[in-house]
């Protein structure tokens, strides 16, 4: 679409991005040559019901304006010119015909839908599904929750279903869209033909009605509303920045040939990016191993992604062991100096933490170090199996919360050989910044894109 210019000034453009990611949602104010000059977060908090994990969709957009208002806090003077807002995959908004949630947002990682998993596993197969979405048949993906919803009767009144990212948008004024990276998550997006996928579809009951048309990320969808944001948002450009780990990607600067993104956050998640098409016996092999081929959010480029729950893990281990994030250089110092000899950290079926092979004289550096060591190697392997189909890895750049250990920088540098931490306070707000520089006609060129 064509946008009008606002208002000329003297005092530099100011671009915003917001990441909703799983445990909170992060902002970042950038100039319109990338430098990020505020940040601010608000922590999203999740419930606990007898069918699962999930949130009230009003919770995750308040989680937001406190994001923004915390950045722009202590913003410098300038119009902000530009939105750009990722999020997590896979999760889902159902609004009806007044833009009103109709169901709880349902958490990524929830698995109340393992019954309808194996009856599309049954019906469709699991090499036919891999074939043609790039996604490993389970839990995660958005065509068995909203199977789930149909078969609990919780859409009746849905008119419209927008991921997170996407209804932050249209919530703030801008139009529905559905942005490829995201679409490729959910199961009912055929990867080579670029459009909806009707099998998947019609198994689910899922309406084409109800989703929106697909889009680019970084394609300009208005501006936001005056009643929607406060003064100073009002009339910034909106856009799509996409999958959470590719706007990292992007504003890590990791996307050029042989980078690897390390998203350190309550999942791992490495990320390659690489030109499109990839043959389709490579993406069923990756499948296999649990990894996924999608869409990306720059044009013409795939994301091969592959996550562990290494940092679930480490979540789980430090307040088993009393401390917080504040207590990490310590407890980092101290790993490094310690064999674990036969203790051993796992993450159980249920994602909780397990310590076996402790003797009495088992110490939390040992216990830490043990973590570190299993979340390291759980990233070692997926490593490996990405590299089999994309080629050797040149760099790998961390980011995340779990990147502001150093002992786990450290154990992924003697993994990988080359690993550093990205100088991103906020990869994935700055991405999502960055895009919406893009939108707004300010950022020509994204850093780190392969030309």
């Amino acid at each position: 679409m064509k946008l009008k210019p606002r208002w000329c000034s003297l005092v530099p453009d100011l671009l915003i991005g917001v990441d909703v990611g799983t445990s909170s949602v992060k902002a970042a104010v950038c100039t319109a040559d990338g430098r990020e000059v505020a940040h601010g977060s608000a922590a999203l908090t999740w419930s606990s019901t007898p069918n699962g994990t999930e949130i009230d969709p009003a919770r995750v957009l308040a989680a937001v304006q406190a994001a923004l208002n915390d950045a722009l806090a202590s913003a410098p003077e300038g119009r902000v010119a530009a939105l750009g807002v990722a999020s997590m995959a896979e999760a889902g908004v159902y609004l009806d015909g007044d833009d009103r949630p109709v169901a709880p947002l349902i958490a990524w990682h929830d698995s109340r839908d393992s019954e309808q998993a194996a009856r599309l596993d049954a019906d469709l197969g699991t090499k036919t599904f891999a074939a043609a979405t790039g996604l490993p048949l389970g839990t995660q993906w958005s065509l068995t929750k909203h199977r789930w919803l149909r078969d609990h009767g919780g859409l009746d009144r849905a008119v419209r279903r927008l991921h997170v990212a996407e209804w932050v948008v249209y919530a703030l004024g801008g139009e529905p869209a559905s942005e490829f990276s995201l679409a490729s998550r959910t199961g009912w997006f055929h990867l080579r033909d670029g459009r909806w996928w009707e099998p998947t579809l019609e198994w689910s009951g899922m309406d084409p009605a109800l989703l929106p048309p697909t889009v680019a990320g970084g394609t300009p969808l208005g501006r936001i509303a005056a009643d929607r944001a406060g003064d100073r948002l009002a009339g910034a450009v909106l856009t799509l920045a996409g999958h959470d780990h590719l706007a990292a990607a992007v504003g890590a600067e990791a996307t050029g040939d042989g980078d690897v993104l390390d998203s350190c956050g309550t999942a791992e998640a490495l990320v390659r990016t690489v030109p499109a098409p990839l043959a389709e016996a490579a993406v069923v092999e990756l499948t296999r191993h649990g990894v996924t081929v999608g869409r990306h959010v720059l044009p013409d480029r795939l994301s091969v992604l592959g996550a562990t729950r290494g940092g679930l893990l480490l979540q789980h281990v430090l307040r088993l062991l009393g401390r917080d994030r504040d207590d990490l250089p310590e407890l980092d110092r101290a790993a490094l100096r310690t064999d674990p000899g036969p203790l051993r950290v796992r993450l159980a079926g249920d994602g909780t933490a397990t310590v076996g092979g402790a003797g009495r004289n088992a110490t939390p550096a040992a216990v830490w170090r043990a973590a570190l060591d299993e979340a390291t190697s759980g990233a070692a392997a997926l490593q490996k199996i990405v590299t089999g189909a994309a080629g050797a890895h040149r760099e790998v750049v961390m980011t995340g919360g779990w990147s502001n250990s150093e002992a786990m920088v450290e154990l992924h540098r003697r993994a990988f050989g080359n690993a550093r931490r990205s100088t991103a306070v906020q990869a994935g707000a700055r991405g999502a910044a960055l895009l919406a520089g893009q939108a707004a006609g300010l950022c020509p060129a994204i850093p780190g894109r392969n030309e």
